[in-house]
């Protein structure tokens, strides 16, 4: 009786993690996230499930970021009816990480210009994943485990949670299933992998010696140059003081809401407090990334590198939860740092300062976190000077900036360290959660390390194997939803909202209402041709 292990999500893409084990008449999912990026991508969060909620067992979930937990309520919501394990932190960030969620979903349903169009046309209306109420309801069905422990999440298999280094909570889950013979099949799930000497959390640990590993590989190929405390804070302060030109300019910064945001606090905090960046006011404008906080600081025992501080807690810190004070942060024009969500600039309230400020020369954006294909954060790091927020066209003048010093996954280097430090892997390693470039990379750096190359395997969405102590076997998918060149690329949305920007630019450029009218002729002659 060999487990099979299908790849329902972050397979050939950074988003999505989520994969399903059936092991006899037991069938279980490890992690439930959306999908993020292109909406080609995000649109796999609406489909129905690659499997049915109502037989499935149980959830482990590793952490409470989104990508790997967000599909959770709607797991719940059509038919699921077992217990979701999570540590005591993530259960705490999911407690209104998922009805923030839920928000969100019912807000961009009701906003979203398709779902007027659909109206429109006599076509079905777009629902929400699922609501802030139904997200409220999923959290009852979280229950708290602890690292280090072993426990029995049905007859037949164990499970011990490692803690990851990643985020408040984060985890690698370790499996060993028993099939009534000799020893038990041994599976390790990286989970998201911190870095070493990670702001407020230790190194990530794990076990040695498993027979199959499934390792996320965000950062595959990618070094970063890693700062001390003191080397970090010197580098941030550089950056703040350049944006804000002697308290003439105006810093915003997408940011997490969990973990990020924390991180950029508590080094604010100690800048703040050593003159190093002067008295600007720091708006923390998400409600999210203010409950994360104020979980946070009820952890704050459990936190390393606080040195007795309260990091969350400076005069400067305003805090703006409801949306009145979140307006009125557009009446300050200079002096101000404004940390707001969401990280990728994809939703949340940073798009609406984006729209206010981009187009500003005295605004810096400063990018603090990973920033998948696809994303407007993607776009305007790669220098785009038109972009499209909510519908308008909005001119980027604002200098932006990339800040790498803060990062809650491993590099390269890291990665491949972390996987020896699993050795021996009998069976085999699976590369999943990352971009095609990093998977390979990944893949490649493991196989300059002594790693078997016939034993690595990066799957594709919706992949199936076979693992038992013999090796493993690929199965024909019943049915494949997605592409890996789509998956993680910039799709025809992308396009789209591009060809209209330089349609627009061409004919605001045109030299006079003739040339304009050649344009659009031209436009016409090409639909007519297709």
């Amino acid at each position: 009786m060999k487990p099979k292990v299908t790849f329902c999500g972050a397979a050939g893409t950074v988003t999505g993690s989520c994969y399903l084990i059936t092991f006899g008449e037991r069938r279980f999912l490890v992690d439930c996230g959306m999908f993020q990026g292109a909406k080609t991508l995000k649109q796999l969060n609406y489909e129905p499930f690659p499997f049915t909620p109502s037989e499935i067992d149980f959830l482990l979930l590793t952490h409470a970021h989104i990508d790997h937990s967000g599909l959770a309520p709607r797991l719940i919501k059509e038919g699921f009816a077992g217990p979701v394990y999570a540590t005591e932190g993530t259960r705490d960030l999911l407690s209104f990480m998922w009805p923030d969620s839920g928000h969100i979903h019912e807000f961009e349903v009701q906003d979203m210009p398709v779902t007027v169009a659909l109206e429109q046309r006599g076509k079905a209306k777009v629902e929400p994943i699922y609501t802030k109420q139904e997200a409220t309801i999923a959290v009852e069905s979280v229950e708290v485990v602890d690292y280090d422990v072993w426990f029995e999440p049905a007859p037949g298999m164990r499970a011990r949670y490692w803690n990851a280094g990643h985020i408040l909570g984060s985890a690698s889950i370790e499996l060993e299933l028993f099939d009534g013979g000799g020893q038990p099949i041994r599976v390790l799930f990286s989970g998201d992998i911190g870095p070493d000497h990670k702001q407020f959390h230790p190194d990530p640990e794990g076990p040695e010696g498993v027979d199959y590993l499934v390792c996320e590989s965000t950062y595959g190929g990618r070094s970063r140059k890693e700062l001390a405390p003191d080397a970090r804070r010197k580098a941030l302060a550089k950056v703040v003081n350049e944006a804000l030109q002697g308290g003439d300019g105006v810093l915003v910064i997408p940011a997490f809401s969990v973990e990020r945001t924390q991180e950029l606090l508590s080094d604010l905090d100690v800048l703040l407090m050593s003159d190093a960046i002067g008295g600007p006011l720091v708006f923390l404008d998400s409600p999210l990334a203010i409950n994360a906080t104020k979980t946070f600081a009820a952890h704050l025992d459990a936190l390393e590198d606080v040195d007795g501080r309260k990091p969350f807690s400076h005069e400067n810190f305003v805090f703006t939860p409801e949306v009145a004070e979140s307006k009125r942060i557009n009446n300050f024009t200079s002096n101000v740092i404004i940390i707001a969500a969401s990280g990728m600039c994809d939703a949340g309230r940073i798009r609406h300062h984006l729209k206010r400020r981009l187009w500003q020369k005295a605004t810096t954006v400063l990018m603090v976190g990973y920033q998948a294909k696809g994303t407007l954060g993607s776009l305007l790091l790669a220098g785009k000077k038109n972009v499209r927020i909510q519908g308008e066209a909005i001119k980027v003048a604002a200098t932006i900036k990339e800040f790498e010093a803060y990062s809650a996954h491993a590099d390269a280097e890291s990665l491949v360290d972390w996987v020896k430090d699993r050795m021996p892997v009998r069976g085999g390693v699976f590369l999943t959660h990352g971009n095609p470039e990093a998977l390979g990379a990944f893949r490649h750096d493991l196989i300059e390390a002594g790693f078997d190359p016939d034993r690595i395997t990066v799957p594709a969405i919706d992949d199936v194997f076979d693992i038992g102590h013999d090796g493993l076997d690929r199965r024909q998918p019943e049915k494949k939803r997605l592409t890996v060149d789509i998956a993680e690329g910039l799709d025809w949305h992308n396009d789209l909202a591009q060809l209209s920007l330089d349609i627009r630019e061409a004919l605001e450029d045109a030299a006079d209402e003739r040339s304009r009218q050649v344009v659009l002729r031209r436009l016409k002659r090409a639909l007519e041709e297709k």
